[in-house]
């Protein structure tokens, strides 16, 4: 497809055109897949980087200045997207050895006591739903959406050390369900910012 007929589509795309998504996206695929396959270590993990470089693509549609070639605009968001990915694989990677380090060597017992090292692991789930409200909103946009601190706060309209304290107290709690040490008075355990 020619330049001048994909800007077309991505400006119908930045007004809200799923036709003119779902016309860029066919146009593009391939060549994106083919990229991410190349530059990713973990050639399974390929289909999930294309999803979040076309959920990039769509929030950032509207960025595109149509003044420069699409083509490596898209290379630069797809490279960002796989250094993203790469990155937040080595954290996880690197909370799961820490957390191993401190419970003794054992990947499973560090993979309950922190969240994000065990991914999406479904025993945690009822201690996540046992916090309140403002606690589990710092953990599912932290571990499960993956928003850093600042990102967080701007999204509950709160201080970056309010969002902070809070995920403090979260991993705090659940850490004390997993592996109860009754060491906090109740004014630690139930005063939330």
């Amino acid at each position: 497809m020619k330049e001048e007929v994909l800007h077309r589509w991505l400006i119908r795309m930045s007004q809200g055109d799923e036709e003119a998504f779902n016309r860029v996206y066919e146009v593009t695929r391939d060549d994106a897949y083919r990229m991410i396959y190349f530059l990713t270590p973990h050639k399974q993990e390929a289909g999930d980087i294309l999803s979040e470089v076309y959920m990039e693509l769509y929030r950032n549609a509207a960025k595109y200045n149509p003044e420069q070639p699409f083509r490596p605009w898209f290379t630069g968001l797809i490279i960002r997207q796989v250094r993203s990915w790469k990155r937040k694989a080595w954290r996880s990677f690197r909370l799961l050895e820490k957390m191993k380090l401190l419970t003794g060597g054992s990947r499973q017992a560090a993979a309950e006591l922190y969240p994000e090292a065990a991914g999406e692991r479904l025993d945690i789930l009822p201690y996540v739903e046992s916090l309140s409200q403002k606690l589990k909103e710092v953990i599912v946009l932290r571990y499960y959406h993956d928003y850093s601190l600042e990102q967080i706060a701007q999204l509950l309209h709160v201080p970056v050390s309010t969002a902070k304290s809070r995920h403090r107290l979260a991993l705090k709690k659940l850490r004390g369900h997993i592996i109860p040490s009754g060491g906090e008075t109740r004014e630690e355990a139930t005063y939330v910012h």
